[in-house]
């Protein structure tokens, strides 16, 4: 049987995802081609100058990935035991690589781990950040695997001009509590901001990865696939292989183990948002250049903005955006404000119906209400006109409202020390963890560096305290 590592990526690799190649304007005047980048998400515009939803089934031919079929739904339930959530069913998370080797290693009882992350670029995150935290939470459940969480704080420093590096640290806390609060199991999770862990200490292992990583990426890879151009500044160019790191078990001795052998054959698979693939394809590149296994990915789509289905919401933007903190009247009034695939009159409605293709308060039902047949009569009746624009608005803004409410109910209960947990390294629980002799030797190791930081200290004092400074 193949390992994921043995297998080469699948044929059709995108084009390089610079604004050229992916925005290119066609010889029609007004069309444009759509944009999806990890720093840009936008719709295509038709030829009428009109904005266009954003084409799922293109992205998977220009990134090369697989579609999810049925088959395949079929295969994780009859190994789970666990339904399709939602998400899956409806076609929501859509696109994978290498999906079918991870249900080859949990099948055998082999290990694996999970990993998804956040780039803390606000306070609070929206509805749009959490469905892929409510995705891995049932992937953790089901699988009974670790999971690690990256919270990139450095790299929102680096990319965003106006945030400072203070804030985005404090993002990043803020943002730790929001995913505690989707109901992760602490014994299994491990979240990391990436200024305190990589660059705190504990990070070690993790850094040697970055430089392996790193030195197998060369500039015109980078440039080539985020479209960076010599206005980036160097560490823009060096993050990929931060964010690539997160995917090798070796990176985290003190949960999988100190045998590389071993720990180095352990897989990933990655929950994420489809603009975040180009990362990942470095990734898969470079891993079989230092004997690692190549990360899985599975994909999600956007949650639309509440301007239309031709962008997703932004934490930066909050008249497209629905925030975990909002509250009920929040709610309403944005929601009221969506685009809407409705008729501009209540007799053209009656007589042509609604699109719910690009009604955005249909799509987040799509999200958010757990009934198939709920959700098809809703369709149903407002494609046929038996229902109003506003019915549908006021039935997208009760399933949110319930759905943030109970998250915020959720996260009152998260306290600092709660946090302090989840960020700590620690020794996750999880079938094939390493043995107890192999946890003793680590704390060992640990013990040891910490004495020795303390001999430091206590010297320095010791040395101030002759010298009558102290």
């Amino acid at each position: 049987m193949a390992t994921v590592s043995d297998v080469p990526d699948e044929p059709g690799q995108p084009p390089a995802l610079t604004a050229l190649s992916l925005a290119e304007t066609s010889q029609k005047s007004k069309t444009k081609e759509q944009i999806i980048t990890p720093f840009d998400v936008l719709g295509g515009i038709d030829e009428h100058g009109k904005a266009v939803a954003i084409d799922y089934d293109k992205l998977i031919d220009q990134f090369g990935s697989q579609r999810i079929d049925k088959s395949m739904l079929e295969r994780f339930e009859r190994l789970t035991g666990k339904p399709p959530h939602r998400l899956l069913r409806r076609g929501l998370v859509f696109s994978h690589r290498d999906l079918n080797l991870i249900l080859d290693k949990y099948e055998k009882d082999t290990p694996f781990f999970l990993y998804t992350g956040r780039g803390p670029s606000s306070g609070s995150m929206h509805v749009g950040h959490s469905i892929p935290f409510e995705f891995t939470k049932y992937l953790q459940d089901a699988f009974n695997v670790p999971l690690i969480i990256m919270l990139t704080d450095d790299e929102k420093f680096l990319h965003s001009p106006k945030l400072s590096l203070k804030d985005c640290r404090n993002f990043a806390l803020e943002n730790a509590s929001d995913i505690i609060a989707i109901g992760f199991d602490p014994t299994k999770t491990f979240i990391f901001a990436d200024t305190d862990f990589i660059y705190g200490g504990h990070g070690a292992a993790f850094g040697y990865n970055i430089l392996e990583i790193g030195k197998k990426t060369t500039n015109n890879q980078i440039k080539g696939t985020f479209g960076f151009n010599d206005t980036n500044n160097i560490l823009e160019f060096a993050f990929p292989a931060t964010q690539s790191a997160t995917s090798f078990a070796t990176s985290f001795p003190f949960i999988f183990g100190l045998n590389p052998k071993t720990v180095s054959k352990i897989p990933c698979l990655i929950t994420c948002a489809i603009d975040q693939d180009p990362y990942f394809r470095q990734c898969r590149d470079n891993a079989p250049r230092l004997g690692l296994v190549k990360p899985a990915l599975i994909h999600t789509v956007f949650l639309p903005s509440l301007r239309g289905s031709d962008s997703k919401m932004s934490a930066s933007d909050s008249e497209s955006s629905i925030y975990l903190n909002d509250t009920d009247n929040q709610i309403k009034k944005k929601v009221g404000k969506a685009f809407s695939g409705g008729q501009d009159t209540r007799e053209l409605q009656e007589q042509i119906g609604g699109r719910t293709a690009v009604d955005v308060p249909y799509q987040y039902l799509t999200f958010f209400l757990e009934s198939d047949d709920e959700l098809e009569s809703l369709r149903e009746r407002y494609e046929k006109g038996l229902m109003q624009s506003g019915e549908m608005k006021a039935a997208a803004t009760k399933e949110l409202q319930i759905y943030v409410a109970a998250f915020r109910e959720r996260r009152k209960a998260v306290t600092p020390g709660l946090r302090e947990e989840f960020m700590r390294p620690r020794q996750l629980k999880f079938r094939s963890m390493p043995q107890e002799k192999e946890q003793v030797a680590m704390l060992e190791e640990r013990k040891k560096a910490l004495r020795k930081e303390l001999a430091l200290i206590d010297g320095e004092m010791e040395r101030l305290q002759g010298s009558g400074q102290a």
